[in-house]
């Protein structure tokens, strides 16, 4: 059975400067404090935290939404990709980001909803100066 779940955090800057920084090398950098290879085009291939995360770009909506295939090193070989969907919605210059990860391979959801936070989200706060 494929596991899932959603998170959401609220990041002091602009649906824009997230948008563009996720789909960057630079920025992907930037964001999570760990160096990425990011090309930030439909189809596009990318890799982070030294090559434990990889996978494409399926599917974007500029400052509005990024769906990923994504992967870790720790899936079954056989395992299919599972599926990143990020929403962001501006208020006020802050942006609520939604994450919903999907198609998870058994047993794996619990880590990499910690991982979400741990190493995107709380970086993401400190890079937004807060």
């Amino acid at each position: 059975m494929k596991d899932e779940f959603t998170l959401t955090s609220t990041i002091h800057a602009k649906a824009e400067k997230i948008y563009k920084a996720y789909l960057s090398s630079e920025g992907h950098s930037a964001l999570t404090g760990s160096p990425a290879k990011v090309d930030g085009t439909l189809n596009g291939d990318f890799t982070a935290w030294d090559g434990y995360i990889w996978g494409m770009f399926l599917e974007l909506e500029e400052n509005k939404r990024i769906v990923q295939a994504w992967r870790t090193g720790e899936f079954p070989t056989e395992a299919e990709d599972s599926i990143v969907e990020i929403l962001l919605v501006e208020d006020h210059g802050k942006t609520k980001i939604t994450l919903h990860h999907s198609n998870i391979p058994a047993g794996q959801a619990d880590d990499y909803k910690t991982g979400w936070e741990d190493f995107y989200f709380k970086p993401m706060r400190a890079w937004s100066g807060e």
